[in-house]
């Protein structure tokens, strides 16, 4: 394994002697990014709040006492170095991440901190992996894409059911969701992401990812007691094709989505999420059910929890807090699944969601 960085190691050493690491927060006033500052607040970490718009982020520190700010550009990456200067790690909120990532990563290896994000396009999931795999593993910064409710959490209930193997038959991971009031940002991702892909389909089949233009299908999925049977759209593909495959062998990895998320995403007068709790969450709830299936054997793993957008903070914080203490298993990019133990990952975001491994069971 490469040696961490001498930034990401003097980190560490901060964390160890109980002083708060720094943590830049990149598009900190947009939706999830709000709810990344807190939760580092909460555990203890100092945000740096940053992003293009330097009136939202002022507006931000209202609420935000103690919290410095460094308005920065991804079109310039001088910026992006004053922002990231004397952070311990960095988590990028802003998409579309097709824009962001990048040039946020790039600015990250010059620090020599960890960078965490939580995108949820598959392409530029892909281009993370692809473009800086070798770049991060030779300097030993880690680097974790889609480190959120759609690619991470998926990943770590995959991974967790499968109980330590790495090839499988087939993994499932089905999103029995309320009901998706998308934000400006998923709707600007999810433009970019379609003009990518020329309108077509994606899946991840055969052990490579295939573009389609097939029609989707409706389906039942029996989730556990008390969801139960749900209808859903098949093969509603999210970025669990990209960090699933990344590190286990598995040649068929499919998503679904309930078909009430579906309509609402594509519904253009859908609003925006509204604030329900004092925590700022929705009222819209998900039940996320990874099926594996390996030689006849059907392996399951459920989580649920309230709020997609809320949940993903605890996520991509506790990957940080981990990467700065050192509890990782490997370097250089990698998704969830591959960087942290699963099921102590999932134990530890026990106060924002439930998780459960079923019994395997034999199947024809």
């Amino acid at each position: 394994m490469a040696q961490a960085p001498v930034a990401q190691g003097r980190a560490r050493a901060r964390v160890a002697r109980g002083r708060a690491a720094r943590v830049a927060v990149f598009g900190a006033y947009g939706h999830t990014g709000r709810f990344v500052v807190a939760r580092l607040r909460a555990r203890g970490y100092v945000p740096v709040l940053s992003g293009r718009d330097a009136g939202k982020l002022r507006a931000m520190t209202a609420s935000a006492l103690g919290c410095e700010v460094r308005p920065a550009s991804v079109d310039d990456p001088a910026s992006l170095d004053r922002a990231l200067d004397g952070a311990d790690a960095v988590i990028n909120c802003a998409g579309p991440f097709a824009t962001t990532a990048a040039p946020v990563i790039e600015a990250a290896l010059r620090a020599g901190i960890p960078y965490v994000d939580v995108a949820a396009e598959i392409e530029a999931n892909l281009d993370t992996f692809e473009r800086f795999g070798d770049r991060a593993r030779e300097s030993g910064t880690a680097i974790v894409p889609a480190m959120a409710f759609y690619g991470g959490l998926g990943d770590l209930l995959v991974t967790a059911a499968l109980g330590g193997r790495t090839t499988a038959d087939s993994a499932t991971v089905a999103y029995g969701l309320s009901g998706w009031q998308p934000t400006p940002g998923t709707r600007a991702a999810g433009a970019v992401s379609g003009a990518r892909r020329g309108g077509r389909r994606v899946r991840w089949t055969g052990g490579r990812l295939e573009y389609h233009d097939e029609e989707p299908t409706l389906l039942k999925w029996a989730f556990p007691d008390p969801t139960g049977p749900r209808e859903m759209v098949g093969e509603f593909t999210m970025a669990d094709v990209v960090t699933v495959p990344s590190h286990l062998a598995i040649p068929e990895v499919r998503t679904h989505m309930a078909t009430e998320a579906a309509r609402d995403l594509s519904a253009p007068d859908t609003p925006a999420p509204a604030a329900t709790d004092a925590d700022g969450r929705s009222d819209q709830t998900f039940v996320v059910d990874a099926v594996v299936r390996s030689d006849g054997t059907e392996h399951r793993a459920v989580a649920a929890g309230r709020d997609i957008y809320a949940v993903s903070a605890p996520l991509a914080v506790e990957a940080v807090h981990r990467i700065l203490t050192g509890r990782t298993r490997t370097s250089g990019v990698a998704s969830a699944g591959a960087l942290f133990d699963a099921p102590d990952f999932l134990n530890a975001l026990s106060p924002h969601l439930t998780w459960a491994l079923l019994e395997p069971r034999t199947v024809s």
